[in-house]
C-alpha cells in the first residue's frame, strides 16, 4: 500500500511538471516541429499553392545542384558570410563582454545596454541605408568627398566588390547583441570561489584564468551564444535585401534564404523552397555539431 501511495505521488508530481510546460511543447510543435517535418515532406514534391502536390521524388534535389545556375552562387555566398560573420561575430561578442565584465556595475550596465540597443530597435537596419546612400548626402560619400578620396559618389550596393564586405560589417553590429549579453551573463555568474582555488592550484596570469576557469564555467552560455551566431550567420537575408535589393548585382551577396524566399513566395515553387530550407537545415545542424565538439574540448 506504502509503495501503491509512493507512485501515485510520484506521478501527480510528474503530472504537475507536464502541465506546466504542456503549452510550450504544443506551441514548439506546432511552430516549430510540424514546419521542418512538413518542409521535409514538401521537398519531395512539385507544389505552387494552386494545384495538388505531385511526387517528384528527388527531382528538386538534382535541380539544386545540377540545373539550378543560380544555385552555386548562392550557396557559396551563403558559406562565405557564414564564416566571416558567425566565427568573427561569436569570437568578438566574448572578447567584449569579457572586457568590459572588468568594469564597474554601472560602467558595465551602461556598456551593455549600448551593445544590445540593435537588438532592441527595429529600424536599426535603416540607419545603415542613410550612411551608405548612393548620393553626395550619404554619410560616407560625403565623409570620403569631403576628404578628396573619391570625386563622385559612390554607387556602394551596386558595386559587386563592396556589397559583401558592407554586408558583413552590418551583420557582426546587428547580431552581436543577444550573444554579447548571454556571455556577460555567463561571465557574471562564474564562482568567485573557482578563481581563489585556481590561484592555489598555480594559476599564474589572467589568461590562465581565461582557458582553465572562464571557459570551462560557462560552456553551456558559449554553446547558447554560439548557436545564435550559427543561426543569424546562417539565415542574413534583410539585411541584403533592405539595403541592396533582390537580386542584387550578379547575385554577388544573395543567400539561401532570400534565393528560397523569391523562389517561394514570389515564384511559388513551394516544393524547391523547401528543398533549399532543407539544406540550409543540414548546413545549420552540421556546423553546430562541430561547434559543439570544439566547446566540449575547451579547458581540456
Amino acid at each position: 500500500m506504502r509503495q501503491k501511495n509512493k507512485h501515485s505521488a510520484a506521478f501527480w508530481e510528474r503530472a504537475q511538471v507536464y502541465l506546466l510546460i504542456g503549452p510550450f511543447l504544443i506551441l514548439f510543435f506546432l511552430m516549430t516541429v510540424l514546419p521542418v517535418l512538413s518542409s521535409i515532406a514538401l521537398s519531395f514534391f512539385h507544389y505552387d499553392m494552386v494545384s495538388m502536390p505531385s511526387f517528384a521524388g528527388l527531382d528538386n534535389y538534382l535541380r539544386m545542384f545540377l540545373q539550378d545556375d543560380v544555385f552555386p552562387t548562392i550557396l557559396k555566398n551563403t558559406i562565405v558570410l557564414a564564416v566571416l560573420t558567425g566565427p568573427a561575430g561569436f569570437l568578438l561578442s566574448f572578447v567584449l563582454a569579457w572586457m568590459i565584465n572588468e568594469f564597474r556595475p554601472a560602467v558595465r550596465t551602461f556598456l551593455s545596454f549600448l551593445f544590445y540597443v540593435p537588438t532592441l530597435v527595429g529600424n536599426a537596419l535603416y540607419i545603415w541605408t542613410v550612411i551608405f546612400s548612393s548620393d553626395s548626402y550619404g554619410y560616407m560619400n560625403s565623409f570620403l568627398l569631403s576628404l578628396g578620396v573619391i570625386t563622385s559618389p559612390k554607387q556602394w550596393f551596386s558595386d559587386e566588390a563592396l556589397i559583401v564586405p558592407i554586408v558583413v560589417i552590418i551583420q557582426l553590429w546587428m547580431s552581436m547583441g543577444i550573444s554579447f549579453l548571454s556571455n556577460i551573463s555567463g561571465l557574471q555568474n562564474i564562482n568567485p570561489e573557482l578563481f581563489e582555488a585556481g590561484a592555489v592550484d598555480g594559476i599564474r596570469n589572467r589568461w590562465q584564468e581565461l582557458w582553465y576557469i572562464t571557459l570551462p564555467s560557462m560552456q553551456h552560455m558559449l554553446l547558447f551564444s554560439a548557436v545564435m551566431q550559427i543561426a543569424s550567420a546562417f539565415s542574413i537575408s534583410s539585411i541584403i535585401t533592405t539595403l541592396a535589393g533582390y537580386p542584387t548585382v550578379g547575385y554577388a551577396a544573395d543567400t539561401v534564404v532570400s534565393y528560397l524566399t523569391d523562389v517561394g513566395s514570389v515564384k511559388y515553387e513551394m516544393g524547391y523552397a523547401s528543398a533549399l530550407s532543407v539544406l540550409l537545415f543540414l548546413l545549420m545542424f552540421g556546423t553546430r555539431s562541430v561547434i559543439v565538439r570544439l566547446l566540449k574540448k575547451v579547458g581540456q
